[in-house]
């Protein structure tokens, strides 16, 4: 998929129809999002629990940011919402029922951290108040006044980044051999590597996030789609196949905790780290960015919380189970089809 690189340069510089420079766009970003989780991974593992959680928070999500942050620069205000929701969508309910599945195909049930699964639905509904609170002010005042908008979102913002912060502390220290999780496998790269690797992926990654975000309004027209069901559905995949792609093999390998962890674990940071980051970022690009999320958008995260704590609390699970993940993703994604 790396040839999709060079095809995207040269699709772009040829001036080719948006849909396929989008494709190729697209293509070429999902191995650079694998290289750069390796690469954050290397780090991780050789910087100690506490500087490689941050160096994961940092980096966990950075191609979906990279999206959104070029995106959010365009004035793609929607487009960028819809993503951030997208992307718990697809964690909470397609990657983990995808490896609830994989994991209890063979076996009457899969088992993990029901400590674990808590923490991640508490986060969940925390970041599901936090996007709720400006939607609800909305629709309580019809006019409302986008910049007490934009300040109220910059103070659930706060409340959220600080929360995530605290997760961390939760996780790597306090109640680290309660949630710890075995790695998927030693890393051999040096720390020279893997710095040049995540440096150059980054880099790549950027010039087609800008490339990809230029051409979506023509090649979402162009296929017939909305705006909002590129970034619930198409932009979210983009950025976050590669980490999708590992925790479905973990889980058929039998390391459901950890599979449980890389989904979830993604959810959060995109909830509580990377909307946050993105409304800061909306002040230094002059761009209105707030929590004014959709009556949609805020439902089906709600439906997707709902559904996730249903099936993991009590700790076990069984491959139907994963199937009605996937299930409720599908129905919100035709939904959002005819939006």
């Amino acid at each position: 998929m790396l040839a999709a690189v060079p095809a995207a340069l040269a699709l772009h510089a040829a001036h080719a129809p948006p849909v396929l420079v989008f494709a190729a766009c697209g293509l070429g970003i999902v191995p650079l999002a694998g290289l750069m989780g390796e690469a954050t991974e290397a780090l991780a593992a050789r910087s100690g629990p506490a500087v490689g959680g941050l160096l994961n928070a940092t980096f966990g999500n950075a191609a979906e940011l990279i999206i959104t942050l070029f995106a959010l620069r365009a004035g793609l205000i929607g487009l960028v919402k819809a993503s951030l929701v997208g992307s718990v969508l697809g964690n909470l309910l397609l990657i983990l029922g995808f490896a609830i599945v994989m994991g209890s195909w063979r076996v009457p049930k899969v088992a993990f951290s029901a400590t674990a699964a808590g923490a991640a639905v508490g986060m969940m509904v925390l970041a599901l108040a936090g996007f709720a609170a400006p939607a609800l002010f909305a629709l309580a005042h019809p006019n409302p006044d986008p910049i007490v908008l934009v300040r109220l979102s910059d103070g659930v913002a706060l409340v959220l980044l600080a929360t995530y912060g605290l997760s961390l502390l939760f996780t790597l220290k306090t109640h680290r051999a309660v949630l710890s999780a075995p790695a998927v496998s030693g890393h051999r790269w040096t720390v020279s590597r893997a710095v040049v690797v995540l440096a150059a992926a980054t880099a790549l990654v950027a010039w087609l996030s800008e490339v990809l975000v230029g051409v979506t309004t023509e090649a979402s027209e162009a296929l017939g789609l909305s705006q909002t069901f590129v970034g619930l559905f198409l932009v979210p995949v983009i950025g976050n196949a590669a980490e999708h792609a590992t925790a479905v093999v973990v889980a058929r390998k039998g390391q459901m905790d950890l599979a449980f962890q890389i989904a979830a674990g993604s959810s959060a940071q995109v909830a509580l780290f990377v909307a946050p980051v993105l409304v800061g970022l909306g002040h230094l690009f002059g761009q209105r960015m707030d929590f004014a999320f959709s009556t949609f958008e805020v439902a089906a995260l709600g439906l997707a919380s709902l559904a996730v704590a249903v099936v993991a609390l009590d700790g076990e699970s069984t491959w139907f189970e994963g199937v009605q993940l996937v299930g409720l993703y599908g129905i919100l994604g035709i939904a959002a089809f005819f939006i």
